[in-house]
This record gives structure tokens, C-alpha cells and sequence, in this order.
């Protein structure tokens, strides 16, 4: 990676203290002064740029000391080092800002939460949990210590906290976060279900619909309850309401739904379904499902029919390799072996691409996750559309 690019996040950061320093000591400073202000500015810029970060840290530092007053510099700073990665500096730097005498409310309450995501960084979260809790009941910058908060509870996973805060911030900024609330509540589902605990978890459902009645997550869930519990039909109707909430789920709904089908017997239900999901979804999974049905009902002939006329119109490696699958015993011989090489490298190319992408960060994944790894986001991966994916 070019050097140049590694460094490029800490240049608009060494520009603002720049600024501010210029702010902070021309109204006050003789001429002379400011011009080695000025020179000790540009000296430290051109040693973060030439890739000399410790020196260039050293120069900023003198600069904030040239006036205690400088708030914005220390801060400055402190992202600096945040950046870097040197978590225990922009601590201590913070923690004495904090510590100043004369400093105003504002400053400190900026200075605080600073020193919070500082200790996030850091792994010490009982620690910028106890920070953030302070500022929300001083009621100051309490919608950026209630998200912390949020993010805290998330990663500890105390969903109840989450919610709970969850709820406040939507309160304070009147910004609506059911979407996010009824996924807590699915994961407070999901959990009292593999505990056993199946009569919370359906009330634990019934939340999540209150907070989001389209919940995908919740319909699924809701059949998963009813498959185990033997109630195969009523299983069927929960997962097709999750693809109608959202057809962009059908790679993680078909297979339980299609076995929901078959235990219901409701086959002719399950072709008419996917017919209809094949006409308005351009993925492969329930051309696939349908050429399954086919094959067990019909022969493995108008299988391959099926997928060699869906293939023209929609290519795709996956149904490539199912229609592969599906003619490997009709040919032997020379013609035998190429079909092997064709699956073998049709599989390896599959095992190579990520099959999920975030919709708001873009993270590409190989399976499905409900909240995002990289930015935390929920309910943002989806199925990639393409011919070497759904």
C-alpha cells in the first residue's frame, strides 16, 4: 500500500490544528512569533508527509504548549494519536484536558467523549460505559453518549440495554430506530428459543413485529418456531411472508421454506410459489429450487430443460454447475472427463467470491450476517446479483 495513502486520513487533522493554531495566536502574538508558529506548522506537516510521524507529533505537541488555552489543538491531537493507533497517548492527553481548571461545560463534555471513544478504542468498555452513562445523565451531548451507549450494549450483547437506550435516543432526536429495536428483539428471540425458553421467545417476536411489522428476520424466526414445533403449515405461511416483506432474503428462506413444503405436503403450493418468485426475482435460487421439484417429480429430464431455458435467459455459475451436476451421468468417456474439469473450476471460482455485500459500507462476505462486522449496521447484507453469485 502506497505510504502516501496510509498517512492520507491524518493530513485533514494536522490541517485543522494548523488552523486553529494560526486562529488561536495571530490575534495574540507579535508578527515574529506568528511567523515561527507558522514555520513550526509547515516543519511538522512536512514530517508527517515524509512519513516521520514521531517527529511530527513532537512539533505539534510544542505548538499546543506555546498556550494552555488551545482546547482544539489538544483535541486535534488526540484524534492524531486515536488514528495512529497510540490509544494510550490520546488517553492521557485527554485525561489531562478533562483535568484543566477553567475549561467550560461544552469543552469538557467534548473533551469527555473524546476520552470515551478513546477508551472503546482501547477494549475498556466498562470503563467508557461508566463515562458515557455520566454524560447522559448530566444531559449533556447525550445523543452522541446515548449512541455510544448503544454500540456498547450491542457489542456486550445486552440487548435489554440496548433497547432501553435505544428507545431513549429515539425520544431525545425523535429519529426512529424500531428497525434496529426489532432486531434486538430478535436476537433476544433467538437465544430464549435455543435455550428452550420457546414461550419468550414468542413474545420476544411479537415486540419485534410491534417495532417493525414487515421484520423479515421476525417471519423467519416465526417459522422456525412453528417448523420445530411440528406446525409445518403454519411454518409455510410465516417464511412466505418474509419473502414478501423482502424478496431479497429468498437465498436464506428458500431452503427451510422448501422443507416446510415437503413436510406439509404442499408441493403444488411450493411450484406455484416459486413460479411466482421466478418471474419477479432475477437470483438463481428459485430457478434452482424449481429445477429440484422437477427433477424429484417429473425426471431428471425436465430438469435440465428447465435449467438449460432459465440459463439463457439469466447466466449463472451456480445453475451452471447444477446443470453440470444433473448431466454427468449422461455422458461418459472423454466428454466425462471435460464436465469434470468444468464443475472443479466452476466450484473453485465460487469459492473464491463473496456471496453477500453490505449495502451501506459495501463488505463482502461469504455468508450471511444480520449486522454488519464492519460498519455494525443491521439488516444491510445482501445477496450479490451477478453471474458468479445469486
Amino acid at each position: 500500500m502506497n505510504p502516501l495513502l496510509a498517512l492520507a486520513p491524518l493530513v485533514p487533522a494536522a490541517f485543522a490544528l494548523g488552523w486553529w493554531t494560526s486562529r488561536q495566536f495571530g490575534a495574540r502574538r507579535s508578527g515574529a512569533e506568528v511567523s515561527a508558529l507558522s514555520s513550526d506548522y509547515f516543519r511538522g506537516l512536512n514530517y508527517l508527509l515524509n512519513e516521520e510521524q514521531d517527529k511530527a507529533i513532537e512539533v505539534f505537541l510544542k505548538l499546543a504548549e506555546y498556550n494552555r488555552d488551545t482546547v482544539e489543538t489538544h483535541l486535534a491531537l488526540g484524534n492524531l494519536f486515536r488514528r495512529r493507533g497510540e490509544v494510550d497517548r490520546a488517553i492521557r492527553l485527554h485525561q489531562h484536558l478533562v483535568s484543566r481548571p477553567g475549561l467550560t461545560d461544552a469543552m469538557k463534555t467534548v473533551a469527555l467523549l473524546e476520552l470515551g471513544e478513546d477508551y472503546m478504542r482501547a477494549g475498556l468498555l466498562d470503563r467508557a460505559e461508566a463515562l458515557f452513562c455520566d454524560l447522559v445523565a448530566m444531559n449533556a451531548h447525550a445523543p452522541s453518549a446515548l449512541r455510544h451507549l448503544v454500540a456498547i450494549y450491542q457489542h456486550e450483547r445486552d440487548w435489554h440495554k440496548a433497547i432501553e437506550h435505544a428507545r431513549r435516543l429515539e425520544v431525545m432526536t425523535g429519529d426512529e430506530e424500531t428497525s434496529m429495536i426489532a432486531q434486538f428483539y430478535c436476537e433476544l428471540a433467538d437465544r430464549s428459543r435455543q435455550h428452550g425458553a420457546r414461550a419468550d421467545a414468542r413474545d420476544y417476536l411479537q415486540q419485534a413485529f410491534a417495532c417493525q411489522p414487515a421484520c423479515v428476520r421476525a417471519f423467519m424466526l416465526t417459522g422456525r418456531l412453528l417448523s420445530e414445533d411440528g406446525q409445518h403449515s403454519d411454518a409455510v405461511t410465516a417464511y412466505e411472508a418474509a419473502i414478501n416483506a423482502d424478496i431479497a432474503f429468498a437465498p436464506e428462506i428458500l431452503p427451510p421454506l422448501l422443507n416446510s413444503y415437503a413436510r406439509s405436503q404442499q408441493m403444488e403450493r411450493a411450484e406455484a410459489f416459486l413460479r411466482e418468485m421466478v418471474a419477479r426475482y432475477n437470483g438463481v435460487s428459485p430457478v434452482l429450487a424449481l429445477a429440484h421439484l422437477y427433477k424429484q417429480r417429473d425426471g431428471e429430464r425436465a430438469a435440465i430443460d428447465f435449467l438449460t431455458t432459465q440459463l439463457r435467459q439469466r447466466p449463472s455459475v451456480r445453475g451452471l454447475m447444477a446443470l453440470i451436476d444433473a448431466t454427468m451421468d449422461k455422458v461418459e468417456g472423454e466428454a466425462r472427463e471435460n464436465f469434470l474439469i468444468l464443475r472443479d473450476l466452476t466450484r473453485k471460482l465460487l469459492e473464491g467470491q463473496a456471496m453477500y455485500r453490505c449495502s451501506r459500507c459495501g463488505f463482502g462476505a461469504k455468508a450471511h450476517h444480520w449486522q454488519c462486522p464492519s460498519c455494525k449496521s443491521w439488516a444491510t447484507i445482501r445477496p450479490i446479483h451477478g453471474v458468479a453469485s445469486e
